[in-house]
């Protein structure tokens, strides 16, 4: 019998820009609260590196593989439960924050941005090219309702601010900030790198105008 997570409600593949993927799936944080979540998949010489991993139902992972060969799974925030169902099923290779820099990550072309204040390892992914994609997983979360999610889940969520576009999340940064200090440089640093679209870990695809929204979340949130 499997002891990795089960497989809950996920819908199918999106693509954003040329070999760049992502998916809107599930987790069940608590008891009637069923948050969404969303998964990059990153394509290089017929191999797929999978960001903020989601386990599949058996259809979506016919899906995936019709993409290429699941290689290499990526940790960048508190997202990684279903990592391990990748790389027990299918060999995947895992990638975290502090395993390396820019020149060993598994796709070229992506810098890899660190946040360096705060209190849990936490990373964003530029991908540059096609006026650049920013993947994030907590830190910024363009927010949009979901039917994946719990009429609970959105009824806690909005109580907890959740209803901004490219959105500093504000339980992780409760968590992340150390007391006394702030995480606005972190922030400033990530929105002045070149992007136009950006996908977190929860919310929806800011398909344009990205950088602007997240520099107007500064503005207000610090």
């Amino acid at each position: 019998m499997s002891d990795h997570p089960p497989v809950t409600p996920h819908e199918g593949l999106q693509p954003i820009i040329d070999d760049v993927w992502f998916l809107k799936g599930s987790v069940d944080f608590k008891p009637l609260v069923r948050l969404q979540r969303n998964m990059v998949v990153l394509r290089h010489a017929g191999k797929l590196t999978l960001v903020n991993s989601i386990r599949l139902d058996d259809a979506g992972l016919a899906e995936l593989q019709t993409l290429g060969t699941i290689a290499h799974v990526v940790k960048i925030g508190f997202h990684g439960m279903d990592d391990p169902f990748y790389m027990e099923t299918f060999g995947a290779t895992r990638w975290a924050v502090g395993d390396d820099d820019d020149a060993s990550f598994p796709v070229p072309g992506v810098k890899v941005a660190r946040f360096e204040l705060t209190k849990s390892p936490e990373c964003a992914l530029l991908v540059e090219r096609d006026g650049g994609l920013l993947i994030t997983c907590d830190s910024v979360q363009h927010w949009e309702p979901s039917n994946l999610m719990s009429f609970m889940a959105k009824a806690v969520t909005g109580v907890m601010g959740f209803k901004k576009p490219a959105q500093i999340g504000p339980p992780w940064r409760k968590v992340n900030t150390p007391e006394g200090s702030s995480l606005k440089p972190d922030f400033e640093r990530l929105a002045q790198l070149p992007f136009d679209k950006l996908i977190g870990g929860h919310g929806g695809l800011a398909a344009s105008g990205a950088q602007a929204l997240l520099k107007a979340s500064i503005a207000r949130e610090f």
